[in-house]
């Protein structure tokens, strides 16, 4: 059984009206469904922002530890937030500066507006959203939210480069992913899959691509665009340990810190007030799963009970995933367009891709 027989009946089933998958080896693809295919992958993009970081951190360009406003002095950090008083809140100064390392984890504090009651409001009363006030000191909790963002803002100032440059010289053209950019040339826009989202009662409805220019505004937390074969080989890298080929493109031991835990005894946590009809419930393996530099980590066998323990993932909103896992050495990839994130059929069809791949290798 492969991904083309397997793919479009999962598909079926659940009623989700296009994805692209592809499983992969330390050696390269082993499998791959519809993987010319063009995606937007939301936050499928702080990874690879975040090996980014890491390869200036290799070039001693930056250290984990250095204070955000080190790099960013134009960077005003916010205080945090003891208690919201309707479209306002009152505040403290944080404990410390948020650092580089804060940012690669999730524990600065910086969250998303759309993710919390309290700072939708306040978003809404005009704040934009890295002066938004910190939900906690820096590494006292673990709160998702747009701070690698902040830290490509750092990539662009150190480098030189803006951010797109440097992962297409770094990253993309050593990888060969020459589908991956944040934007899309007008000669493949016919490639570019639509979005559909999935209304209260079930109906999916279409959302047309843009008439003119597909691209996006190169943030560091959200923005690319990709293929299940392009994003495959960025999984490769990580199951070579930084290599690829026979050229190493960034440290094996960066490789290994970006999949170690970093966040201590702290836990993923689920974010609060989330709509329905945009994100359902995530991450999976809230309360449990640990966060290295980049990626969660599963601290025990997957939703699936396949994964090892150590596996490394995230998502994007669009529902588009990937999982890594060094212990197997496999990796795949799962790209669907629609939303809400996370939504049960979106997670089937991931579902039925791991097994398949699992299958591969038993």
């Amino acid at each position: 059984m492969t991904l083309a027989d397997s793919l479009p009946g999962a598909m079926e089933a659940h009623g989700v009206p296009v994805a692209a998958a592809a499983i992969v080896g330390p050696d390269g693809v082993m499998d791959v469904a519809n993987g010319s295919a063009i995606f937007r992958i939301a936050s499928m993009t702080k990874p690879v922002t975040s090996l980014a970081a890491m390869m200036l951190c290799d070039d001693g360009a930056v250290t984990l530890d250095d204070p955000v406003v080190q790099h960013l002095p134009e960077y005003a950090q916010p205080p945090v937030v003891t208690r919201f008083v309707e479209s306002t809140y009152e505040s403290r100064p944080a404990t410390r500066p948020v650092t580089i390392r804060d940012l690669l984890t999730n524990t600065s504090g910086i969250a998303y507006a759309d993710f919390h009651p309290g700072l939708r409001k306040v978003h809404a009363a005009g704040v934009p959203p890295f002066e938004l006030p910190l939900l906690h000191d820096p590494e006292a909790a673990w709160t998702y939210g747009p701070g690698t963002g902040l830290l490509g803002r750092v990539i662009a100032h150190v480098s030189g480069v803006t951010l797109d440059e440097f992962c297409k010289v770094r990253i993309f053209d050593p990888l060969g992913m020459s589908d991956t950019a944040y934007a899309v040339p007008d000669s493949e826009r016919r490639r570019v899959v639509t979005i559909h989202q999935r209304s209260r009662d079930g109906v999916m409805t279409e959302r047309p691509n843009p008439p003119d220019s597909i691209a996006s505004k190169g943030r560091g937390d959200d923005g690319l665009f990709s293929t299940a074969a392009d994003y495959a080989k960025f999984v490769q890298l990580f199951l070579n340990g930084g290599r690829v080929g026979g050229a190493k493109i960034i440290s094996a031991r960066a490789i290994e810190m970006m999949g170690e835990n970093q966040i201590g005894s702290l836990a993923l946590r689920r974010p609060e007030g989330l709509d329905p009809t945009f994100v359902r419930a995530f991450p999976r393996g809230a309360g449990k799963d640990k966060f290295g530099f980049g990626f969660q980590i599963e601290s025990a066998p997957g939703q699936s009970g396949r994964r090892r323990p150590g596996s490394l993932s995230w998502t994007g909103v669009f529902n588009t995933h990937f999982w890594i896992d060094p212990a197997a050495g496999l990796g795949g990839v799962v790209m669907m367009q629609f939303l809400p994130a996370n939504d049960e059929a979106a997670l089937a069809v991931l579902d039925a891709v791991e097994e398949l791949a699992y299958r591969l290798i038993s």
